[in-house]
């Protein structure tokens, strides 16, 4: 079973040097932290992670010309959430879940490592 992601969720790149905060665009939501849906891929959704490694990125590549693999700042550049909850959406688009995932230009694979909310059992 997927786990909503939510504003303080924790994603990674393929190609990042380091893991980034998702932070949700949806203020529609009733919940301590906002729900992310599969259009929230812009850089205030989605910050960079930290220096690039692909040889896709231009400023890489240029950057490599000698070579030895130089990382450059992170700039990403992605594609829509997917799949996305096929069973929850908010205004109608589908909400994210934590098996979604999402590709950079650069040929990055962007996934969730934490939706940013546990399931608490209390007894």
């Amino acid at each position: 079973m997927s786990t909503q992601v939510c504003t303080g969720a924790t994603v990674q790149c393929s190609f990042g040097t380091a893991p980034s905060t998702f932070s949700a665009s949806s203020p529609d939501v009733s919940a301590i932290a906002a729900a992310g849906v599969i259009s929230d891929v812009t850089p205030s959704n989605v910050p960079p992670f930290a220096l690039c490694t692909s040889l896709a990125n231009p400023q890489v590549a240029a950057a490599s010309s000698a070579g030895t693999l130089v990382p450059q700042p992170c700039v990403p550049v992605l594609s829509p959430w997917s799949p996305g909850s096929a069973a929850v959406t908010i205004d109608g688009v589908p909400a994210l879940d934590d098996s979604s995932q999402c590709s950079c230009a650069w040929g990055g694979v962007i996934t969730v490592s934490s939706p940013g909310q546990t399931n608490v059992s209390v007894e």
